[in-house]
């Protein structure tokens, strides 16, 4: 998967609410580091979005988005920002 046509599809299945669409998206949208895509998803309410964002950016030393992550609430992004202030 993951031409667009496909995405497309799947993006109007998530839109619905159709949890396994949703994981899909988050799931591709992973493996293709498109940090857009899993802001998209977490604002619209996916757990397993933000978690992914959380990983992207920490992986990345994505100091910007692990902070704009920590005011929303992610407390695993306030623990990574935590750490590397220890370091």
């Amino acid at each position: 998967m993951g031409d667009d046509a496909e995405l497309s599809a799947l993006r109007a299945q998530a839109a619905t609410g159709d949890h396994d669409a949703i994981d899909q998206l988050v799931e591709l949208a992973g493996e293709r580091g498109d940090m857009a895509e899993l802001r998209t998803l977490a604002s619209a309410g996916s757990s397993a979005a933000a978690d992914e964002l959380v990983q992207l950016a920490a992986e990345r030393g994505d100091l910007e988005e692990l902070r704009r992550l920590a005011a929303a609430g992610s407390q695993d992004a306030a623990d990574i920002l935590t750490e590397l202030a220890e370091e």
